[in-house]
């Protein structure tokens, strides 16, 4: 089911008039406003890929496309799989690479607020729904005799009863709670990524964002971030499946050297100083 974005008209017309009239519109406002104006700024800079997500025909075809390929991957190893006493197993993200969250970000983007605000609620509902060509590539790895261990940073304290009950939900296949590997303390996914392949050789890791891959992409900075990906790009497209995610990641969390509890004025100037750079 497609979520239809509902943006408020007073709140679009207030960002024409923030586009239009730029910094200045804080200019005589008390710190409290320009506070507000900054995060509500911050929040309507986010409209056009959220929109993008929600209904261009390119973001489902880019989905469909990086799970063909992954099927097409999985297809190879299994013709040459021999001799190896470890089963077959595939490691996959669960936001925005199985499950999409847009209608919890157009919440976000029409409050005029930020993650994590709302995220356990929303969480909570069950309500997420399929990311394209994401449920019949993983029943198809399941029909293979594949295992599916779902890596996510969704907590395990708040959010493991609500995650497996929306993926039964949607039938995903292996949605228990031995193949969901959630976040305890730490965000690092590597240790949860080793102890699967303890047990299993793990042949496709599927993501939308680089930390969903390796270590080394983790806490980097942007041209870091972008010299790995081009050391490891023989790697994209045969055991790195990525899927397009233009609302949020690491990616921006790189552009703020990862102090998510920057000012909003600051992020604000950061995003300018990166995007004229």
């Amino acid at each position: 089911m497609r979520f239809a974005y509902k943006v408020h008209s007073r709140f679009l017309l207030w960002v024409m008039l923030v586009s239009l009239m730029g910094p200045g519109i804080t200019g005589c406002a008390t710190s409290n406003s320009v506070s507000s104006t900054d995060k509500q700024q911050l929040a309507q800079q986010s409209i056009l890929s959220a929109l993008w997500v929600h209904s261009a025909g390119e973001y489902r075809a880019l989905c469909h496309q990086a799970f063909n390929i992954a099927k097409l991957q999985l297809d190879r190893r299994l013709s040459y799989h021999r001799g190896i006493d470890k089963p077959l197993a595939i490691i996959v993200d669960i936001d925005e690479t199985v499950l999409t969250n847009a209608p919890y970000f157009n919440r976000l983007i029409t409050g005029g607020e930020a993650f994590p605000s709302g995220w356990n609620a929303w969480v909570g509902e069950s309500a997420a729904q399929v990311v394209p060509g994401a449920l019949a590539f993983l029943k198809y790895t399941r029909f293979r005799g594949i295992e599916v261990f779902y890596v996510s940073n969704r907590s395990m304290r708040d959010g493991l009863t609500a995650t497996i009950d929306n993926m039964v939900k949607m039938d995903f296949p292996f949605a228990d709670q031995h193949h969901l590997l959630l976040k305890k303390a730490s965000g690092n996914k590597q240790p949860r990524r080793d102890s699967v392949e303890q047990t299993h050789e793990v042949i496709l890791l599927i993501g939308d964002n680089l930390n969903d891959f390796s270590l080394i992409f983790t806490d980097k900075s942007v041209a870091q971030r972008n010299n790995a990906v081009d050391m490891m790009s023989s790697e994209f497209g045969k055991r790195f499946i990525m899927l397009p995610n233009p609302v949020y990641g690491d990616w921006e969390g790189a552009l703020y050297n990862y102090q998510w509890n920057t000012s909003n004025a600051q992020k604000l100037k950061i995003r300018e100083h990166y995007f004229y750079q």
